[in-house]
């Protein structure tokens, strides 16, 4: 308990994430007696990532976004054709992250990949910051729980209801402004976003359609807004590019070392057992269901905040889910708890990783992260206690 408070402070205080939690992996080994050097072999394991290409290449590509004239196109464009809808803009963040969520498996990159061109937009927009902030950091949330990577569940749905409503009642609070409907206007806008609005389409439909992995989507990515943006707009010019490609590549590396950390305080999570010693008292001590259930989304919001969610996958999974169909949980409802727990785990003061992420894309203090997530939490974990307890919205389209 006294090592968690010295964490929680040392945050508070403003010290670099990537020292918290390699400082506590490093504590922890050697409190072991294992060898210090198990870091260095998780960031070699991080960085023979076949996907770890995609993270600089898709940060520098939402820079080059985010310092040209895209925001402002697109804020036109979406005021013609969404401007008399309260909320478009927001619900149409929330929809981008998560299809790109759903297609990478990892909502810190798509912080990085898309929060450079919908941050700006929403603030363009007039949004409060604090909103858009919020906004961009837990969006992808339920892009995990969205086909390819599961089946359709009524939880996505839920989702999307939940915080489309939310986003709605904070615009029509806000006072954002909104424009009437003129076609003349949509054809002027759509002519001058012509580049860019293809790049959505060839992206997403070249991964859904399987001609290219993640990581040559990045590229492509990146290639494709070089042009356009260098080429064809012309709002960044040549001498632009070094000072862009610097300010990117800097955050690219402050996010690695952060992973390299946190996959070394992972190795010594997995090494100790700790998931398997957690569900053994979980095993002897807890009868009831309803009381197993709560429990384990504690324990699940706990990994998400810590662990990778592919390390979270592999050690946790087998030791849940015999102990979950023994109280009688469907494994597809389990799955999705599982899931949502991570993912909401991730944006989760104090120590989700996405709240640093955003932090150090954003260039905003930690405890203004927080601040605006809060309620895009409280919102996830209603529609969690919601899926938890109603199986159908979880099943209904198993069938």
């Amino acid at each position: 308990m006294a090592v968690f408070v010295i964490i929680v402070l040392l945050l508070l205080f403003g010290t670099p994430i990537f020292i918290v939690i390699a400082g506590l992996a490093l504590y922890l080994f050697s409190s072991s007696q294992i060898d210090s050097s198990a870091m260095i072999i998780e960031m070699y394991r991080m960085a023979t990532t076949p996907i770890l290409v995609a993270i600089p290449l898709f940060t520098f590509a939402g820079y080059l976004l985010s310092e040209s004239g895209t925001p402002k196109r697109l804020i036109r464009l979406h005021d013609a054709i969404l401007g008399w809808s309260p909320g478009g803009l927001a619900v149409i963040t929330l929809i981008s992250c998560s299809i790109f969520t759903a297609l990478t498996g990892a909502t810190g990159l798509t912080i990085i990949a898309l929060g450079g061109i919908l941050l700006p937009a929403l603030l363009r927009g007039q949004y409060p910051e604090r909103f858009s902030l919020g906004l961009v950091t837990t969006s992808g949330t339920m892009g995990l729980l969205l086909p390819p990577r599961l089946p359709r569940s009524g939880y996505a749905i839920l989702l999307v209801v939940l915080l489309s409503g939310f986003s709605v009642q904070r615009a029509v609070a806000a006072h954002v402004p909104r424009t009437r409907f003129h076609g003349v206007e949509v054809w002027r806008a759509f002519k001058e976003s012509i580049w860019e609005i293809p790049l959505p389409v060839i992206i997403l439909g070249g991964i859904y359609s399987g001609y290219f992995a993640v990581s040559e989507a990045a590229a492509i990515t990146a290639v494709y807004v070089l042009l356009i943006e260098v080429g064809i707009y012309r709002d960044i010019k040549w001498r632009e590019l070094p000072q862009i490609m610097r300010k990117s590549m800097v955050l690219v590396g402050g996010i690695l070392i952060i992973l390299g950390a946190a996959l070394g305080l992972t190795n010594y999570l997995i090494d100790a057992e700790i998931p398997l010693k957690v569900f053994q008292f979980f095993k002897a001590h807890i009868t009831s269901p309803i009381v197993f259930l709560i429990m384990l989304n504690l324990f699940l919001l706990a990994v998400g905040c810590i662990m990778d969610i592919f390390a979270a996958l592999t050690v946790v999974v087998p030791i849940i889910t015999p102990v979950a169909i023994a109280y009688g949980i469907h494994p597809v409802h389990l799955g999705i708890i599982f899931l949502a727990n991570l993912h909401i785990g991730a944006s989760t003061p104090p120590v989700g990783i996405n709240l640093f992420i955003s932090s150090m894309r954003f260039e905003k203090p930690l405890m203004r992260i927080v601040q605006s997530v809060l309620p895009f939490i409280l919102i996830l974990l209603i529609a969690l206690a919601l899926i938890t307890y109603v199986p159908w919205l979880s099943l209904v389209f198993l069938k």
